[in-house]
């Protein structure tokens, strides 16, 4: 009896030490995994079925962590990649969130309107650099019939946007459905394209007013009034007129 204790007790303690040096490699290997995969990161997914060409909202994506290792620059770890994008192909709940299922939100102030693209070149010039909401005209020079022509094409268009980089390349002018057509034509068989900044800030009505002549602005001096005539003095009797006879005196009355 006390020989099968013995057996029993040296058995579980090879079982214990056996469990413990298991635990101990099991979580090497763990640690030694872990640290190969360098991490984990937040990454973005889809929280809800979202349609495509519609504005994400902020309750329709949530957050799940991936191993470093495993995430790649196409990945959304910044939320403000978010912000007025849209996912170009649906998205089912739990879809990992790519930069290459994102585009911007139409800067299109108008449904009906469409961005048209105008870069410099050598048919197309601009006379000064512009930025994203300033307006231009575009003026082209074009041969009607066999008479060359330069006329103003269109006038105060909006630019909705200015490619960025250091050098200016060009703009994307917003213009009407029907308008579109008629600019690419001209860009494509103009002879020449120049376009120029219009100035319709207020500081320009300023100045001009500002350069008004002074006698515009101060009222002109208004003229003395005569002296107004009394009615209550009587007015002197005329001078007796030549040849005219005069009035016989009369004689004084006696008492």
């Amino acid at each position: 009896m006390l020989e099968s204790k013995r057996k029993a007790i040296i058995f579980l303690s090879l079982s214990f030490l056996l469990a413990i040096t298991a635990g101990v490699l099991f979580l090497g290997k763990i640690k030694d995994l872990n640290s190969d995969l360098g991490g984990r990161t937040k990454v973005y997914v889809a929280a809800t079925d979202v349609a495509s060409r519609t504005p994400i909202e902020p309750n329709q994506v949530t957050t799940i962590e991936l191993p470093n290792r495993f995430v790649t620059d196409s990945h959304v770890t910044d939320v403000r990649d978010l912000v007025n994008k849209v996912f170009v192909v649906p998205m089912s709940k739990g879809d990992l969130i790519t930069k290459n299922v994102l585009k911007p939100v139409s800067n299109v102030q108008n449904e009906h309107n469409r961005l048209v693209a105008i870069f410099e070149n050598e048919k197309v010039h601009f006379d000064q650099e512009v930025d994203a909401l300033d307006r231009i005209d575009i003026i082209v020079s074009h041969k009607v019939g066999d008479q060359p022509k330069t006329e103003v094409f269109m006038k105060d268009v909006l630019v909705s946007a200015v490619p960025p980089g250091k050098k200016f390349t060009g703009v994307a002018v917003e213009v009407s459905e029907e308008d579109a057509p008629k600019l690419i034509h001209m860009q494509n068989y103009a002879e020449s394209m120049r376009i120029l900044k219009a100035n319709v800030g207020k500081e320009d009505n300023k100045v001009k007013e500002q350069e008004k002549p002074k006698e515009e602005a101060a009222p002109a001096s208004a003229p003395k009034p005569s002296q107004p005539v009394n009615p209550q003095q009587p007015a002197a009797p005329p001078a007796p007129t030549q040849g005219a006879p005069a009035q016989p005196a009369q004689p004084a009355k006696t008492n």
